[in-house]
This record gives C-alpha cells, sequence and structure tokens, in this order.
C-alpha cells in the first residue's frame, strides 16, 4: 500500500523529497534485479557463454551502491536550499 501524504506531495517539502528518492531507489533496485536475473536466466537456458554478463552485473551494483551513498549520506533534505556563491 502506497504511503499517504498528508498535503498535497510537493518537492519543497523535505520529508516528501527523502521518501521520493527512497521509492525511486527502490524502483531502481526492482528494474536491476528483474533485468539482471532475466538475462542470468536465459544464458544459463541458452547454456550461452555471455562474457559481457558479469561486467553488466557488477557495473549496475555499482551504480545501485553510488544511488544508496547519495540518498542516505550526501543528500541534503533540510528546510533551507544551499545558497548558490
Amino acid at each position: 500500500m502506497p504511503p499517504r501524504w498528508p498535503t498535497k506531495p510537493d518537492r519543497q517539502d523535505p520529508a516528501y523529497r527523502k521518501i521520493d528518492d527512497r521509492m525511486n531507489f527502490a524502483v531502481h533496485v526492482a528494474i536491476a534485479a528483474t533485468i539482471n536475473s532475466g538475462l542470468w536466466f536465459f544464458q544459463n537456458l541458452k547454456a550461452a557463454n555471455w562474457e559481457w554478463l558479469p561486467w553488466l552485473t557488477v557495473s549496475w551494483i555499482v551504480v545501485l551502491l553510488v544511488h544508496l551513498i547519495y540518498i542516505s549520506a550526501i543528500a541534503n533534505y533540510s528546510n533551507t536550499p544551499p545558497k548558490s556563491t
């Protein structure tokens, strides 16, 4: 069940930005898992030797880790946006 928001969703709301980024990450993980598991399944089914498949999987895992680090440690969800100089 999707989370309910007490007001109209707005990217200016820090709590909404935080949950939106985390839901986007969850979708990213689901897409990566679906595509990678499907590719590995068909590689095994066809007894193929796709040498690029481990590189694709590792690359996608690295991208997911960078995405996770960004949303958990780098992203600024404070009320006041940073001022540019």
